[in-house]
């Protein structure tokens, strides 16, 4: 665990509510708590950034841990955004992912602009070969 400053890093996942509000603020969708419940502690990787114990940023990786992996949940507060907090989170999440199996599939859903920042970390379109898709329960 790191100090820059007043800025902590923390390889672990935050709480629920500290994980709903930031996904809010941030303008991501809304999960529940249930799931988020669930869901946290079965990540396989997570990073997290705090200023003065407040969540300011964070990332995760999800999968089985050996064939797929999928980075979600990258997060950064808009109050904080243009510091190159996003960069950071990225930084940690290419490290632990230079771990794991060769050959491992290693994806993630891009919203909007945020194919330029991925892009930086080694990630390239699928498109056309193949397309992203998804289902809502």
């Amino acid at each position: 665990m790191g100090m820059t400053g007043k800025l902590d890093i923390r390889y672990q996942c935050p709480s629920v509510e500290q994980y709903s509000a930031l996904r809010k603020e941030a303008g991501l969708s809304e999960m529940s708590a249930e799931g988020a419940a669930i869901g946290l502690p079965r990540s396989i990787f997570a990073v997290t950034l705090y200023e003065e114990n407040t969540l300011i940023g964070m990332g995760r990786v999800i999968g089985d841990g050996g064939c797929f992996f999928q980075i979600t949940d990258i997060a950064v507060k808009p109050s904080h955004q243009g510091r190159g907090l996003g960069k950071m989170i990225m930084r940690e999440i290419r490290e632990f992912l230079n771990t794991v199996p060769e050959k491992a599939y290693v994806s993630l859903i891009a919203d909007g602009e945020a194919s330029k920042l991925y892009e930086q970390y080694g990630f390239e379109s699928v498109m056309p070969r193949s397309q992203g898709m998804f289902l809502r329960p």
